[in-house]
């Protein structure tokens, strides 16, 4: 392949917000390239006297987003909350470093608390055995620190496990039923699969007791350490809209976040230039500049316009899904619309990954819309794709009611009610990548 076809490729494949980052460049190594209009630049005075009518591209996961014009009186209040909105928040390790730092400890423990908080991962659990952190004559000091840590809020880090730090949990609370570490150190397996007749003939206590032994089980968190989890939230620009109008689907492209590029008029006039021209190195270096750009221009409207086309198939093929939500979504594979757009299915992967559409049922990336088909119970039935699947599971959970939780076997037979039929692990499977607990733990 020659250089500008892999340039095309690559442009290809490029999220909103690498295509941006990559056009910078090419107009920094370029000089024959320059923009002609930068939808996305307005002046404050075009601002004010210009407000747009309609926003597209809106943050439609913010319900409280407005387009309103600029508010003076409004700057303080704004500077107020982004200072707020962009402050980082508080760690783990800088929490129990905090707490750290109150007790009258010696210097010896204080470093040896860093180093066992130093060693704790997000959930609070050790990353490595605390035991391999100090000599062996410091063991002793290490328990002391580790019982003294484990104390701190939240309480139940620098443990090995979640079992142990419910454990710590339970024998700290001040409200914890008699009972509750006997539970979590010996019958925690029965109580998971829900043997509780087994429970109370071991521990002699009633099935009434039992309950109030598991209500306070309950209010435990096996992950401490994710109270304060500092992990970042992945914030994407949609690179298309579909909207409804007036009962029919409409694609927009973003092309806010693309500036319009063209050629500079002095390169153009070097071209025509005769007494320039003679010049052999100025002739080539005019001549394969304005190539390099025009070539640059036409792979970003390809790209374009393969987005456009691709995406038109995909709303097609998912017009119910676009009108009635994620549950109607329907099989749908790379080469049906590799197939309808008359391109490889290599270029349909590349133009759908990192590329993201916002609907009227949130932001979803291109490539949510792909999923192979799930087993029917019926010839004459429709197909279920994959994530039509799990939304459906979503659904049947969100109705359950008061203290009645559904297992996975009781969900497997209700969708097949639905003309669903998959097995009961296969359940659970979906059920965890939809982030839903268990029963027990629901």
């Amino acid at each position: 392949m020659n250089p500008q076809l892999v340039q095309s490729i690559q442009l290809m494949a490029l999220p909103l917000q690498e295509l941006k980052f990559r056009i910078q460049q090419e107009l920094e190594r370029n000089p024959a390239l320059e923009i002609a209009e930068d939808p996305g630049t307005t002046s404050l005075e075009e601002a004010v006297a210009t407000p747009e009518e309609y926003e597209y591209f809106e943050n439609s996961s913010d319900p409280g987003f407005t387009s309103s014009s600029y508010d003076e009186n409004a700057g303080d209040s704004k500077r107020q909350f982004m200072e707020g909105a962009l402050a980082r928040p508080e760690s783990l390790q800088e929490h129990l470093l905090w707490q750290l730092r109150l007790q009258p400890i010696s210097e010896e423990e204080f470093e040896i608390g860093e180093l066992l908080i130093r060693n704790l991962d997000e959930n609070g659990f050790d990353r490595e055995d605390p035991e391999t952190l100090v000599r062996p004559e410091n063991r002793e000091r290490l328990q002391r620190m580790r019982e003294m840590i484990q104390s701190f809020e939240p309480v139940g880090t620098c443990v090995p496990e979640y079992r142990a730090s419910l454990i710590v949990q339970a024998r700290l609370a001040e409200d914890a039923t008699p009972n509750a570490c006997a539970i979590l150190e010996n019958h925690l397996e029965a109580l998971e699969k829900g043997r509780y007749n087994e429970i109370t003939r071991k521990l002699k206590i009633t099935q009434q007791a039992l309950e109030d032994e598991i209500a306070f089980i309950r209010t435990l968190t096996p992950f401490p350490g994710r109270l304060y989890s500092t992990e970042k939230p992945t914030y994407v620009i949609p690179d298309l809209l579909v909207t409804i109008r007036e009962g029919r689907l409409v694609i927009i492209l973003n092309e806010e976040e693309i500036p319009v590029l063209g050629i500079d008029p002095f390169f153009d006039a070097l071209a025509e230039d005769e007494e320039q021209r003679k010049d052999k190195q100025v002739k080539r270096f005019v001549t394969t500049s304005v190539k390099d750009a025009r070539w640059f221009i036409h792979s970003i409207q390809q790209r374009n316009q393969t987005l456009l086309k691709v995406a038109r198939a995909v709303v097609e093929f998912q017009r119910e899904f676009f009108l009635r939500g994620p549950k109607y979504l329907m099989p749908l594979t790379l080469r049906d619309i590799a197939g309808e757009v008359g391109v490889h299915e290599a270029t349909v992967s590349r133009i759908t990954t990192g590329k993201y559409v916002q609907t009227e049922w949130g932001i979803f990336e291109l490539k949510y819309f792909f999923s192979n088909a799930v087993s029917k119970t019926s010839s004459g039935g429709r197909q279920f794709s994959k994530e039509a699947v799990k939304e459906n599971i979503r659904e049947i959970l969100e109705q359950e009611s008061g203290d009645t939780h559904l297992s996975d076997q009781k969900i497997a037979e209700l969708l097949l009610q639905r003309g669903i039929k998959i097995a009961r692990r296969t359940v659970a499977k979906y059920r965890r990548e939809l982030d839903i607990s268990s029963s027990y733990d629901r």
